[in-house]
């Protein structure tokens, strides 16, 4: 955790995987609040495993802070740093989920992956960290099932 976050204010490259990008943390200027941060990624690329084509999203993650935040330009990073790695979709949203949760120990994170449709067929995941605190007020995450051109 740093009061200097790395990438805050710099010029920074895209990291080339998701192993190789690090998140910044810093100090949460609530502690002892309950209260919920949200980061919605609409345009958000990974790479199939099995053809190598571009899988899209609309990643929504949701978290209530512990003692730390996440800093929004590492996140940034660390979300484009997908565009290059192969993972289905269950393995790319949820490993995101809990490596946010393991590093910055977040009270509450959710995460909710619409992912546009491969193979015919959308396909959404979802994954959180427990149940969420009590009195955490969660809004709908607002990402409406795919619809196609309906």
């Amino acid at each position: 955790m740093s009061l200097n976050p790395r990438f805050l204010g710099q010029n920074s490259t895209l990291p080339a995987s998701p192993d190789e990008a690090t998140l910044d943390y810093v100090p949460n200027p609530r502690v002892g609040s309950l209260y919920l941060v949200r980061f919605a990624a609409p345009e958000f690329t990974s790479l199939c495993p099995v053809t190598g084509q571009p899988d899209f999203a609309h990643l929504v993650l949701d978290y209530a802070p512990g003692e730390t935040i996440v800093e929004s330009k590492s996140l940034k990073l660390f979300l484009g740093s997908f565009r290059n790695h192969c993972g289905f979709h269950e393995d790319v949203t949820v490993g995101i989920g809990q490596r946010l949760t393991q590093e910055m120990k977040p009270r509450w994170l959710r995460i909710g992956g619409y992912w546009y449709p491969r193979g015919g067929i959308p396909i959404d995941v979802f994954w959180q960290s427990s149940a969420p605190p009590e009195g955490l007020w969660v809004p709908d995450q607002g990402v409406a099932g795919y619809r196609g051109r309906g």
